[in-house]
């Protein structure tokens, strides 16, 4: 999603630059930190800060433990069903994927205790979680709480930088949504305690998945590096100028 803001600023006039690793002081004026993990490497850290001024340095761990509103701890009452994660964002997947660049490089892997992850799986109840998964570092359990709806079952999706955003109700036949995989959407106000949770965790740009569970916002999941479902291109580069906008308003903010 961020290559669509960028191409957005480029033709207002910003030079851009996209810089895989650390590669010593640059000139430019800002800087978005994008490592696409869980957590983010101290030294990558230590880089962004060298800027005037770098998005997302405040967000450097989007683990589950770390984010999640839903998680069940032992001895909670919860009797509903129940689905296990793993603590790493979208199932550990983009630390095995850079593993795998830097060994084709001849280099050693950054994450290289990433175990192998299993599929999120939706149980009755916490009766049902195989023996020793709530012992397990590498996995969470939360309450399986999406919004029910007649046709399916709904999740918002709330994506923003600096104070422009847009956020949308996703409704699936699927109990796992995936706005590539929804029958309708609507737009969905955003809660303040989702807004006072984005401070708390660092956040300038990014979507946060949330639902709404006896009247309160239970989130679910924040990313910094965002993506767009191949068959929602067009809908999502529509809004990137309204994203480019709230880039701007960051940058005019720390001057």
């Amino acid at each position: 999603m961020l290559f669509d803001v960028l191409e957005d600023l480029k033709r207002r006039g910003h030079s851009v630059r996209i810089q895989p690793g650390l590669s010593g002081q640059s000139s430019a004026d800002v800087a978005v930190l994008h490592v696409d993990a869980t957590t983010t490497p101290a030294d990558y850290l230590d880089y962004a800060r060298s800027f005037p001024l770098c998005l997302n340095v405040g967000a450097a761990d989007i683990s589950k433990r770390r984010v999640s509103g839903a998680l069940l701890a032992k001895g909670n009452g919860w009797l509903g069903p129940v689905i296990v994660k793993s603590n790493l964002n979208n199932q550990g997947i983009p630390e095995t994927r850079l593993n795998r660049r830097s060994r084709r490089a001849g280099q050693p892997a950054p994450f290289a205790h990433v175990p192998a992850m299993p599929s999120y799986e939706v149980y009755q109840s916490r009766d049902d979680v195989p023996d020793g998964v709530l012992d397990r570092d590498d996995l969470v359990v939360e309450k399986f709480i999406p919004e029910k709806e007649p046709d399916g079952f709904a999740v918002r999706f709330w994506v923003f930088c600096g104070e422009r955003e847009r956020c949308t109700r996703y409704v699936s036949p699927n109990s796992m949504v995936k706005a590539s995989e929804t029958i309708r959407r609507e737009p969905a106000a955003v809660p303040d305690e989702l807004r006072e949770r984005r401070r708390e965790l660092g956040f300038d740009y990014g979507k946060f998945d949330f639902v709404m569970h006896e009247g309160r916002a239970i989130l679910l999941d924040a990313n910094k590096t965002p993506g767009r479902p191949q068959n929602l291109v067009k809908m999502f580069a529509a809004g990137a100028s309204d994203l480019a906008d709230g880039f701007e308003g960051l940058i005019r903010r720390a001057r």
